[in-house]
C-alpha cells in the first residue's frame, strides 16, 4: 500500500480524533450531546419512523438556504424530515442547541471530512436526500445547520419552534 501525504494526514487527523475521546459516533462531542438513559437530549431524541404524525421535506442549496428554514411542531410530536440536496455541493443538516451547533462547528474546522453516523444529522452528496426521524420532547427552540466548512457563515442555517402541546 502506497501512502501520500494526504492520506497519511488524513490517517493523522483520524488517530487524533480517536484518542482524544470525543466519541463522535455516539454523539457525545466535546461538551456533548449529553444524553441520558432513554436517549433523550437537550432538543428531544431520535423518533420511531411507524410514530411519525407528518413528514416534512428540507432542501439544502448551493445558495447556502434551507428550505424551508423555519419549522413548527408540536411538544412531543415525531416528525420524519426528509433532507434533499439539490445543489452541486455536499451539505449536511444537524440538529441541536445553538451551543451545540457553535461547538460542532468549530470540530468541523479542524476536522472538514467529518462523517456523521448520528441519528440527528445527515450528510448528503449531491442530488441526494435522506431523512431524519426526530422526537420534539421539549417546548423552546431546536435549531438546525449545515456545519461544512464556509456554509453556516453563508447563512445556512434554520430553528424549529417546539410549541406546547
Amino acid at each position: 500500500m502506497k501512502f501520500t501525504r494526504s492520506t497519511i494526514s488524513q490517517l493523522f487527523a483520524m488517530l487524533a480524533l480517536a484518542a482524544s475521546g470525543a466519541a463522535f459516533a455516539s454523539g457525545n462531542h466535546a461538551g456533548g450531546h449529553g444524553h441520558d438513559e432513554g436517549g433523550e437530549t437537550a432538543i428531544g431524541k431520535p423518533g420511531v419512523a411507524a410514530k411519525a404524525s407528518r413528514t416534512i421535506t428540507i432542501e439544502m442549496s448551493d445558495k447556502m438556504r434551507f428550505t424551508p428554514s423555519d419549522l413548527t411542531v408540536k411538544k412531543g410530536e415525531t416528525v420524519r424530515l426528509i433532507v434533499k440536496n439539490t445543489g452541486q455541493l455536499k451539505h449536511e443538516l444537524s440538529l441541536g442547541t445553538q451551543e451545540e451547533l457553535m461547538e460542532h462547528l468549530e470540530q468541523m474546522k479542524k476536522f472538514p471530512g467529518m462523517e456523521h453516523d448520528e441519528p440527528g444529522k445527515i450528510t448528503l452528496e449531491p442530488g441526494k436526500q435522506g431523512e431524519i426521524v426526530w422526537q420534539f420532547t421539549k417546548a423552546g427552540v431546536v435549531d438546525f445547520a449545515c456545519l461544512l466548512p464556509g456554509h453556516y457563515e453563508a447563512g445556512m442555517k434554520g430553528a424549529i419552534k417546539v410549541g406546547r402541546k
